[in-house]
């Protein structure tokens, strides 16, 4: 229900205590929990959770259909070891549009990898400083960027309310690929809010929205939201008018959207 209704920070928690009462043997959870990555933009781990479903339940048809839909070039993968070069052979001619492209996956040396995966262990485990501590290893072997694990970083830095740090793993994950994870700007309207910015996360709210807006209808309850603390009824109902037209057409209308567009539109006069 929770991850219905996009209220991700919940259903997060709800899917990881499943899992931990069952040792992470939980084929319904793990298959739930990849939704809810996926829906923050966060394939690599989408994957592992409904392969992890199938390991449990082989005939769990969802998750073996979640798994066939998957994105291939968010998979995080331990790149080859590169070997001395041969002595080159006389140029010749290719065709560059003969057979598909190689999928571009996103790729880590062996430590790094295992930084990550240890990281990603602790955060499931509620050991957030260990997590903070594992995902620093792997940025600080990347430059200080790797997308998934900046993003990740972020999230257990708002589990530790360092809100600043929080920001600032964010704000690259935004700058330079918010459109493959749109989550970065949701995270980010959410610490704007917090910190009473109101315009800065309707924006960043709204650039949630825009970068997919079939999959992320959720965000213009936000922008609504943020609008009316703003006193601008106006535009917080248009926003709740746009929901509801969409959620609409997709087979849905929550019941109490009649009772927010009533109150909208009494503000709004």
């Amino acid at each position: 229900v929770m991850l219905r209704e996009g209220r991700w920070d919940e259903a997060y928690d709800a899917f990881i205590s499943a899992l931990k009462l069952e040792n992470f043997r939980y084929a319904e959870a793990s298959y739930n929990l990849g939704r809810l990555y996926a829906a923050r933009g966060q394939s690599d781990l989408a994957v592992r959770e409904w392969r992890r479903a199938l390991a449990v339940d082989p005939k769990h048809d969802a998750a073996a259909q979640a798994l066939a839909r998957g994105d291939e070039e968010d998979v995080i993968v331990v790149a080859p070891k590169v070997k001395a070069p041969k002595p080159s052979a006389p140029a010749t001619a290719v065709n560059t549009s003969a057979g598909p492209r190689p999928v571009a996956r996103l790729t880590l040396d062996q430590t790094s990898y295992d930084y990550l995966q240890r990281a990603r262990g602790a955060s499931e485990r509620g050991k957030a400083l260990e997590a903070v501590d594992n995902y620093k290893r792997v940025l600080n072997r990347e430059g200080g960027y790797f997308a998934p694990a900046n993003l990740e970083l972020s999230y257990a830095l708002l589990s530790l309310k360092r809100y600043e740090e929080a920001q600032a793993q964010l704000l690259q994950v935004s700058q330079r690929d918010g459109a493959r994870y749109p989550v970065s700007y949701f995270h980010l309207a959410r610490l704007y809010e917090l910190k009473g910015d109101l315009k800065l996360a309707e924006e960043a709210f709204y650039k949630a929205h825009d970068a997919n807006v079939s999959a992320n209808v959720r965000y213009l309850l936000d922008v609504s939201r943020v609008r009316e603390k703003q006193g601008n009824f106006k535009g917080a109902l248009e926003a709740m008018e746009r929901y509801v037209t969409v959620v609409q057409q997709q087979g849905e209308k929550p019941a109490w959207c009649d009772e927010r567009l009533a109150a909208l539109r009494a503000k709004a006069q």
